[in-house]
This record gives structure tokens, C-alpha cells and sequence, in this order.
């Protein structure tokens, strides 16, 4: 993926025998979906436990901290940033204390109209400590009335517009909530040694050790403890399914499954329908590792053109608090990618990859390949047209952030230094993922909800300014 594309987060939710150490587990196994910040948080004996900070799951915790995430039952998220800064003040959890009791939570996803509700919350006298609109949700949860959790979750969604997954820990137990339009994926299991666990892809349940599982329905409410059967609440809202078309392309593990589809299988088959809308007269597929591997495959067997390997990603390149200088962040690409010369010399290459956002770092691979040989780059994209900013939680920026707004592929591939550029259809694209109600708002501008198109990712985060 060439544009540095980000999602929100991934949560988890675990009630077994050493909560917080499964928690772990199933946040680094969702370490790709954020690597801003981590936290777990614990219930043990009526109160909850806590620990986040800025970093990657493995830098964030460490041996010393488990001493303190006492109990068996925990939450955990790992994030990326789509409201508010990057910043220890917005790592979730977020942990509160209410009328109820304390009360926790995880949030992925993104709520199109937090402004309202962050104005409704502030009119009310309430203080908020962050730019985050997960803090609005809890919040709201906190002045929400119900007997129970269950009961006012339910209430409150129907309030909230957008996309959420939710894992919320209370003295009742883990509750999992996902939105009634099912953008975001989120799914539960039996952990085979007892106990449940439930996370934002499939995945991360194996990690935590659940061999069966399966998907939160969307508008679904599901409440685990120790004590009693798991508890299945659906909220009747009217909604249009609208599941993220970027889980398939980018997001997801390809080993996750989500509303029934393997990630693996449907980037296979983006490759295949991309070989057959835009053929090209080549000697090699490369892809643009890693997400971009099974479309290169894909493309591979349908077109008859062998698939290589021509750029070696470095894997543990992560994110670092060392800010590099403006030249240095030039040789960015440098240090994530390094191409095989052997393998480009004289060959004219596929370079399959699955997305343009910006487009920052695209001209800098196809050079990388043209500096290790490469005759001719022709640029296939397992996607279409990104043409819209999306505000279900995946930062891509404004309109004007966007490199295919107001250009063809032919200018395209020019500004990128490619002989040629194709993308996959709309078409193609719901051909391969295969299921009805797909959100592809952000290639055809079709919002499933209404929107504020003056949104922006820091648009919170005005303290001291009189902004809100």
C-alpha cells in the first residue's frame, strides 16, 4: 500500500485464567491495525486495573506491568489515531468512574456525528480530558439510564452514527458491541482451555487460543462473564450493511475471515480480476510486499506471468520515537523496502500493489526498481480510484490529500515515473469480495450516512482555544 493509509484500532476482550496475558496476545496479534498506542485493562475483586501508554503492544508492556492487571476478566486496544492527536491523554482504554460503577472501553471505528454529541455532552456541563471521540461514547454510557450495562448500551446506540466496535469492561463483565452497519469486523470464541475471548479479527481469537468462533452480528450487543452463559442482545435500529471494502484490500490479516470470506482468498481474486480488466506484456509480477502479495499471486496465475519476488520488506521497521530530519525521512522507503537486483535487471515487471492514497511513496518504489534494473514498471493496483475521504475511521486525509482527485491514470503514472497505471474496477472490486452491502464510499462517494465534510482528524483538539 503506497500512501501510508492507517486504520483505527483493534480491541480484545478476555475472560479466562490470566486475562491480561491473552489480552496481549490478541493486541500484538492486531498490532498491524495500530501501533500508536496499547492498554489492557482488568476487573478483580470490583475495581478495575490499567495500564497504557504510547508505543508498539511489546514496548507498552512488559513482565513488571502484569503484576498490577490483576483478574480474569480483561479488555485491550491498540490504536491509530482517526480522531485526535497521537498522544498518551487519547490511548484507550479510557477508563471512567460512573453512578454504575467504573466503566472502561475500547473503541474502533469512527462516530460521523461526534461534533453533535460532543456539543450536546459540553452544553450539559460535562469536562472531556481528550480529542478522541471514544470518549464521547463512554460519556454518553456513563449519563445514560438502565438498569443494567446491556440496557444502556442499547439506549445509547441509538445515538451514536458511524462506525464502532466496542469492548467495555464493567463489575458485569466484558461486553462487545459492534455498529448496526457492520463496518468495522469484531467476533468471539470458546478459548479451548475455558473462557471466552473476543476480538476485532479472527486471527487474534486463534492466538488467544480459540480453535471455533464466529462474527458479531452488526447492531449486536454481547455480554461474558465468569458466572453466567453468554448473553445475546440485538438492538433494532434501521440500518444498510455497509462493511468496509479496505478490510479486504489493506486492513485484515489475510488469515482473518470476515462475513464468511477469507482475506487471503478475496486478495487472491482481486489479482485474478485485475489481470483480466488491465493485462500487460511483462516478464515478472512483483508485488509490493506485504499486503500486496496475494493480489501479486493472483494476478500471477491468471495472466500466465511468473511471480517474483523483486523488494524485500524489512519487517521490524515499526514505528520510532526518534523523528528523522526532512532529508532523512526521504530514505524512508530505503529503509522499509530493498530490491532484488538480481531478480529486476533487465526484466520488465508487474508491480502489483494494493492501493494509492497520497501517493508519497509510490514514486520512490518504482524508482527503487528502476535503480535495480527494471526495464519497464507497469503499476497495477488491486483496487480502484480512491476519490473520497472516508469517515468510518480510515485516515486518509481531505479530497485534496488525494492523488486521483482531478487526474487520470495517465498523468498518474507519469508524476509516479511508471510506463503504465491501472486500477481495478468498482466492478471487479464487488465481484471479489463477493457480499452483499460493502461500503465503498471512498471510491464512488457513496456515504451510507450523513456526514460532515468538515470534519477533520484534530478538529477536537482546540483546548484553550474556545474550540470544540
Amino acid at each position: 500500500m503506497t500512501g501510508e493509509l492507517h486504520e483505527a484500532c483493534g480491541v480484545v476482550g478476555v475472560v479466562a485464567e490470566e486475562a491480561a496475558r491473552l489480552a496481549f496476545f490478541g493486541l500484538f496479534a492486531l498490532q498491524h491495525r495500530g501501533q500508536e498506542s496499547a492498554g489492557i485493562a482488568t476487573l478483580d475483586t470490583g475495581s478495575i486495573h490499567l495500564h497504557k501508554d504510547v508505543g508498539l503492544v511489546s514496548q507498552v508492556f512488559r513482565g513488571e506491568n502484569f503484576s498490577t492487571l490483576a483478574g480474569n476478566i480483561a479488555i485491550g486496544h491498540t490504536r491509530y489515531s482517526t480522531t485526535g492527536k497521537s498522544s498518551a491523554r487519547n490511548a484507550q482504554p479510557f477508563l471512567i468512574d460512573t453512578q454504575f460503577g467504573p466503566l472502561a472501553l475500547g473503541h474502533n471505528g469512527n462516530i460521523a456525528n461526534a461534533s453533535a454529541l460532543r456539543k450536546q455532552l459540553l452544553g450539559r456541563g460535562l469536562g472531556l480530558m481528550t480529542g478522541s471521540d471514544s470518549e464521547l461514547l463512554a460519556m454518553m454510557l456513563a449519563g445514560t439510564p438502565g438498569k443494567t450495562w446491556t440496557e444502556r448500551i442499547a439506549q445509547a446506540m441509538k445515538f451514536w452514527i458511524g462506525a464502532y466496535s466496542l469492548v467495555l469492561l464493567t463489575r458485569e463483565g466484558v461486553f462487545a458491541v459492534r455498529d448496526p452497519w457492520g463496518y468495522r469486523p469484531l467476533a468471539w470464541g470458546r478459548i479451548d482451555s475455558g473462557g471466552w475471548a473476543v476480538a476485532s479479527e479472527t486471527s487474534a481469537l486463534r492466538v488467544m487460543g480459540c480453535s471455533d468462533f464466529e462474527e458479531i452480528p452488526p447492531g449486536t450487543i454481547l455480554h461474558f462473564n465468569e458466572r453466567d452463559p453468554v448473553e445475546c442482545t440485538r438492538v433494532e435500529i434501521d440500518a444498510p450493511h455497509a462493511a468496509c471494502s479496505f478490510e479486504y484490500v489493506y486492513f485484515s490479516r489475510p488469515d482473518s475471515v470476515w462475513n464468511g470470506k477469507n482475506i487471503h482468498a478475496v486478495r487472491r481474486r482481486l489479482g485474478e480480476l485485475l489481470a483480466e480488466e488491465a493485462p500487460a506484456s511483462a516478464d515478472l509480477v512483483i508485488p509490493v510486499p506485504d499486503s500486496s502479495i496475494a493480489a501479486a499471486i493472483g494476478y500471477a496465475q491468471r495472466s500466465g506471468i511468473p511471480f517474483g519476488e523483486g523488494l524485500v520488506k524489512n519487517r521490524y521497521i515499526g514505528r520510532t520515537f526518534i523523528e528523522p530530519t526532512k532529508a532523512l525521512r526521504r530514505q524512508g522507503v530505503a529503509l522499509k523496502f530493498s530490491p532484488l537486483k538480481e531478480t529486476l535487471e533487465g526484466a520488465r515487471i508487474v508491480l502489483v500493489d494494493d492501493s494509492i492514497v497520497r501517493g508519497t511513496t509510490t514514486a520512490p518504489i518504482v524508482a527503487l526498481c528502476r535503480n535495480a534494473g527494471a526495464r519497464e514498471v507497469h503499476l497495477r493496483i488491486a483496487s480502484p480510484r480512491i476519490l473520497h475521504p472516508c469517515y468510518m475511521g480510515v485516515d486518509m486525509g481531505t479530497e485534496h490529500d488525494l492523488i486521483a482527485v482531478g487526474r487520470e491514470p495517465e498523468e498518474i503514472a507519469k508524476m509516479v515515473g511508471a510506463d503504465s497505471l491501472a486500477y481495478l474496477s468498482i466492478e471487479g472490486l464487488s465481484r471479489a469480495i463477493g457480499i452483499d452491502g460493502v461500503c465503498r464510499a471512498c471510491f464512488d462517494g457513496n456515504y451510507h450516512i450523513p456526514v460532515d465534510e468538515n470534519f477533520t482528524k484534530n478538529c477536537f483538539e482546540g483546548f484553550g482555544k474556545g474550540t470544540v
